[in-house]
């Protein structure tokens, strides 16, 4: 293991930097884990830490210093996030950072309905700009998450219509993360990181019930419909978040969505795992 980290993690307090820095120490590789709360931060072989936000410049360049490759994870869904971002990518070229391993997200793009990817494909083409090596990895929706799209009758609501999605588990994007920062031949990819199978709103409420043995089912709504029930059920709710909620569907619907790759096991040496492989362990 060498003494001096080259490569940084940021957001390694969160279940997906952990998860990556915890990978990269199984490996033996040294590493910087990059903190808000350095009390928090894991403890792990080879690694050490600093305190620093993306939003903090001067803190950031300082805990990047002797830094060749960083782990950027996207930082937290907010009105201002491409500013956060900004500030993040201008400290990683303070600092003298070679490459970036950025987690974006599938489809991003400037129209993209998830409004969200929109501020991916903004931050893509600022680490593009600046001139570094730079990995894309793109996944698609979290596994992780899609019962709690459901609400406390196990319905999930919006309008995604007979649109497809191929769910990804964090820990497959994990491992794959992992895998690209510790080998080479992966600069200037960007690699698409779905599950292995293209199911429909009906079919993931389906697989659901099959593997919890709690009962899930999806209905349709309307744009309007989905806008309204938000503002009753979370009132309060900035437009900026409601559109990110009601986008999620509206990206399913029009097939955004759609897309089922074979990255996660061409990286990992493994098959994506599946609704029956995360639900029913």
């Amino acid at each position: 293991m060498t003494a001096q980290p080259i490569i940084a993690v940021t957001g390694a307090t969160g279940a997906l930097g952990g998860s990556v820095a915890r990978r990269l120490a199984e490996r033996g590789l040294a590493q910087r884990l990059i903190v808000r709360n350095a009390e928090r931060a894991p403890s792990l072989p080879g690694a050490d830490v600093a305190e620093a936000s993306y939003e903090d410049g001067e803190a950031l360049v300082d805990a990047l210093r002797g830094i060749e490759t960083v782990f950027f994870v996207s930082g937290h869904e907010a009105a201002d996030r491409e500013s956060v971002h900004r500030s993040a990518v201008d400290a990683f070229r303070a600092a003298g950072v070679r490459r970036v391993v950025y987690t974006s997200f599938l489809g991003a793009s400037p129209e993209a309905s998830f409004t969200y990817a929109r501020t991916h494909h903004a931050t893509e083409e600022m680490i593009r700009g600046a001139g570094f090596q730079f990995v894309f990895l793109r996944p698609s929706f979290y596994l992780d998450y899609v019962a709690d799209w459901a609400d406390a009758e196990g319905v999930i609501r919006g309008p995604a219509g007979d649109g497809r999605i191929a769910w990804v588990a964090r820990e497959d994007l994990a491992e794959a993360a992992a895998v690209v920062l510790s080998s080479g031949g992966h600069d200037g990819r960007t690699y698409d990181l779905t599950g292995g199978e293209l199911l429909t709103m009906d079919e993931t409420a389906a697989r659901l019930t099959e593997a919890t043995g709690t009962a899930y089912r999806f209905q349709n709504e309307s744009i309007d419909q989905a806008y309204a029930s938000r503002r009753q059920d979370f009132p309060g709710t900035p437009e900026w978040e409601l559109d990110g909620w009601v986008g999620t569907y509206l990206a399913i619907a029009r097939g955004e969505m759609a897309v089922a790759t074979r990255s996660v096991e061409e990286l990992t040496g493994h098959a994506p795992q599946g609704i029956a492989d995360f639900y029913g362990r």
